[in-house]
């Protein structure tokens, strides 16, 4: 009798995880890859960007879907990041304030462990920035120096590959002549993009300075290289004849990295470009209007695999293999968040459907003009500064510097897509403005919004004394024939190595009882947040 779908997995599963080495019943379940960038809003030619030179990603679309309205959680990097490795957001696990260290709650795992431990060979190159430290239980690979799904042992096994992108980031937009003329030696000169010409599309908040347009243009100049080497990527993939059975998705972790976009829950800070290609599966050049945040990325991830999806998780599955455009489980609301950055205090929450953005601001005592040491490097945020100085600010421009500033905002972003007309108190939207205000005051209690907890309190409950607890060291059973492990500390993953000669090899996932080697092995525990265990050894002898 032919397995089913599900026995099949599992058997598979089991074979790669106990070293059994390869398989008869071959593993059809689809390769994943994500290909990530940092700091761009949808400035590329297929969202409509009149300046955009990005033929590799509107090719992937055209193939593909393109998500107008996806989302991130906040506006800066690993905060997003947290959302995604966890499947949750930010608020509930604690990872809200940029480069904190938080500890994951014991029954939440780092997903691409629940990859791994399906049978999927997981790497990524390299951006982690968690707010953890990852695990050895996570990557199969991980780092700059590896070859991503091309260094899987056997070459039938499925692959979840991440590879991340940062030369569209804050800082290079800001780099220098030296390392833009690289840039442009990269992407070739007939692909510079001019300052001036290039300025029609500036936000209305920008001030139009020759600073800001040269800010604006470059920011252009390394989305085309990005773009560059996503096409790199892709070619991969058909170089290897792997494309066609491959889920892509390519996103930005947040906003584009200028002023009042990254670090902000405004749609420059939040909306980003998301792309799916899963040929046979998704429908060519398919745009998708619903809600979406990239929480959403993690449960139609592990679903394309087989893999159940966590009841922990916020996150919504977007498509499956069978039901490729199903937008009926859109939420009403994704909901936003803004807590400390760097050095800088701040604490806003909001909410937004497809058209409308509310904003709670708990600190209407703080200007949005907070001063950030890292922010303020941007070029166009220092002519910001000395416009608003020299009182030569007016309109959409003049608002960052506003003292106080409203303790609501609401906005309509079709008719004000930069965000800069709040209706807040105007009386014909005083409904709506009720709606969103409960709607994200429910969001708050439902998730247990840790940012209403001051940081110092909860970083001492996770880490008593400023102490990172570690996990203890597993304990090792021999029992017919078979290695058992088991963690005694609550929520911990385990791993072991096995050695050959005086050569250790990679950390394997422990998923169940395993042959008993006839060389050495070593085990450790460990858990997202914590240090890893001391090492716990065992030998043949010990049998």
């Amino acid at each position: 009798m032919k397995p089913t779908p599900i026995i099949q997995r599992f058997v598979i599963a089991c074979l790669f995880l106990s070293g059994a080495g390869q398989v008869a019943i071959a593993d059809d379940r689809p390769n994943i890859v994500w290909i990530s960038c940092e700091d761009i809003s949808p400035n590329l030619g297929c969202y409509g960007d009149p300046h955009a030179i990005t033929p590799n990603l509107d090719r992937l679309a055209a193939e593909g879907v393109r998500f107008d309205r996806a989302f991130t959680t906040a506006g800066v990097c690993a905060v997003v990041r947290s959302s995604i490795i966890s499947g949750m957001y930010p608020p509930a696990i604690g990872s809200q304030h940029m480069r904190s260290r938080i500890i994951l709650p014991p029954g939440v795992r780092p997903f691409p462990e629940l990859m791994r431990a399906a049978g999927y060979f997981t790497t990524n190159r390299d951006k982690t920035d968690y707010q953890f430290e990852p695990t050895p239980a996570i990557w199969d690979r991980q780092g700059k120096k590896h070859l991503d799904w091309r260094e899987r042992p056997d070459p039938d096994q499925p692959f979840f590959s991440v590879i991340n992108f940062t030369v569209s980031h804050e800082s290079q937009v800001r780099h220098g002549e030296k390392r833009h003329a690289e840039v442009i030696n990269e992407i070739g000169e007939a692909n510079r993009h001019d300052p001036i010409e290039c300025a029609d599309t500036m936000p209305d908040y920008m001030p139009n300075t020759p600073a800001a347009r040269k800010n604006w243009a470059w920011y252009h100049d390394n989305i085309t290289l990005m773009d560059k080497m996503a096409g790199e990527v892709l070619d991969r993939l058909e170089q290897d004849g792997l494309a066609d059975n491959t889920l892509v998705f390519f996103w930005s972790d947040h906003g584009m990295g200028l002023p009042r976009g990254k670090r902000w829950i405004y749609d420059t800070g939040t909306l980003v470009p998301v792309i799916a290609r899963w040929p046979d599966h998704l429908d060519a050049g398919g745009r998708r209007p619903d809600l979406v945040t990239l929480m959403d990325l993690v449960p139609t991830t592990l679903q394309a695999a087989g893999v159940e999806v966590p009841d922990y998780m916020h996150g919504r599955t977007l498509f499956t293999a069978d039901q490729s455009d199903d937008v009926s489980k859109e939420p009403p609301y994704i909901f936003l968040h803004r807590d400390r950055m760097d050095e800088v205090y701040e604490l806003q929450r909001g909410a937004r459907d497809r058209r409308w953005k509310y904003i709670r601001n708990y600190h209407p005592d703080r200007p949005y003009s907070q001063r950030l040491d890292y922010m303020d490097e941007m070029p166009m945020m220092q002519d910001w500064r000395r416009l608003n100085a020299a009182g030569r600010l007016s309109g959409g421009q003049a608002n960052w510097f506003q003292l106080p500033k409203p303790i609501e905002e609401l906005y309509d972003t079709e008719k004000d897509p930069w965000e800069l007309n709040n209706l807040a108190e105007l009386p014909q939207y005083a409904d709506r403005l009720a709606r969103m205000r409960l709607a994200t005051e429910r969001w708050q209690t439902r998730i247990g919004d840790t940012g209403m907890i001051p940081e110092a309190v909860l970083m001492e409950e996770m880490k008593p004394g400023g102490k990172k607890p570690r996990t203890l060291p597993p304990e090792i059973e021999f029992t017919d024939g078979k290695v058992h492990l088991r963690s005694p500390t609550e929520g911990g993953s385990l791993v072991y190595r096995i050695r050959t000669g005086d050569q250790w090899s990679g950390w394997r996932l422990y998923v169940g009882p395993f042959d008993a080697p006839a060389v050495p092995l070593q085990a450790m525990a460990c858990r997202a947040g914590l240090r890893d265990s001391k090492l716990s050894d065992w030998r043949p002898t010990d049998r």
